[in-house]
């Protein structure tokens, strides 16, 4: 096991640095027998759990070493093993094990392979103090950056300094709803044939920008720990989207049969349901797509952030909603 690692080496393979001396424990062996096992198996690195494996090498536990050792010598590994387990896939890189560390708050995990199979053990000790904190501070960072806000205007800036550098995401709003208000206007005689569509409105608005804000902040985030390429930014476009197709499908699913069991309209319901789909699906797309076209310009990503994605996500949502109104309801 390496002592500690550099900066510099985050884009290293987890199995680059992760222990390959641990103990396995066979889930049918007696606690007895286990004891044994680990007194005969010499092993340099630091004990934190002790992980269980069935007859064909499947990671299927975790013991504690104080459960192990309070245990009575007749019972087996499988009946004091924790069987909800956390673990690291061998595929992934330091980066990504630093966040497992931060996330669940564990002192080790085991790395699997794709059969899940424990190929090494990964503990704290590999990271700094130092990168923790550095890797919590980016995390509160992103937070404000996807709202538009600096955290150096949390500290003495003037009233003055602070309105130039806020007013411009406010104006963004102020236009993209002045936008969506002529848009709207647009379709009154759609918007007239079914009105039930103005009482969703506002829900499937609300949908758009939380789906846009959580791809962006995903995309913010991670563009400060990889380079971006074309190759990068395809790979993470096609991960959101089937990440929100299935929230897509849920959510048109659920609201357009409220629709339709409140005021009995078919056509309605399956404007209200179309329309959420279609916007989430654009929503996220923008919510990847824009900050990723601001960084491979080379301007700052927080340009990118809160007030602009949501303007152009609630823009496509009314263009996606009545457009597919005008089609449902003119047929």
């Amino acid at each position: 096991m390496a002592d500690t690692i550099q900066l510099s080496e985050l884009d290293d393979s987890v199995m680059k640095h992760a222990a390959d001396d641990f103990v396995a424990l066979r889930a049918r062996s007696s606690v007895d027998e286990a004891l044994a096992c680990i007194r005969s198996s010499p092993t340099q690195s630091t004990i934190l759990y002790f992980y269980v494996v069935d007859d064909d090498d499947r990671l299927i536990g975790v013991v504690q070493t104080r459960r192990l050792l309070t245990s009575a010598l007749e019972e087996t590994v499988e009946s004091i093993m924790t069987k909800s387990i956390v673990t690291i896939p061998d595929n992934a890189n330091l980066m990504e094990a630093m966040e497992f560390f931060i996330l669940y708050k564990f002192l080790a995990f085991p790395v699997v392979d794709r059969d899940h199979r424990i190929l090494g053990v990964i503990d704290i000790n590999v990271f700094t103090q130092e990168m923790l904190d550095m890797e919590e501070r980016e995390q509160v960072h992103s937070i404000f950056d996807t709202l538009g806000v600096s955290i150096s205007e949390m500290k003495d800036r003037s009233p003055w300094s602070v309105f130039r550098s806020r007013f411009p995401w406010l104006l963004a709003t102020i236009i993209s709803g002045t936008v969506c208000a002529l848009l709207v206007g647009l379709f009154q005689a759609t918007l007239a044939q079914s009105l039930i569509l103005a009482f969703f409105l506002t829900l499937v608005l609300g949908l758009g920008e939380s789906v846009s804000m959580q791809a962006m902040a995903i995309t913010v985030h991670l563009m400060h720990h990889q380079s971006s390429s074309a190759v990068w930014y395809l790979s993470t476009l096609k991960r959101e989207m089937l990440r929100v197709f299935l929230l897509a499908i849920a959510c048109a699913g659920i609201v357009g049969l409220i629709a339709i069991l409140w005021k009995g309209d078919l056509r309605a319901g399956a404007v209200i349901a179309g329309g959420i789909f279609g916007s989430l699906m654009a929503a996220c797309f923008l919510g990847v797509s824009v900050p990723a076209f601001f960084h491979r310009l080379r301007l700052d990503v927080r340009v990118a952030s809160g007030p602009l994605t949501l303007a152009l996500a609630d823009i496509c949502t009314v263009v996606v909603y009545f457009s597919l109104a005008a089609f449902i309801l003119g047929r």
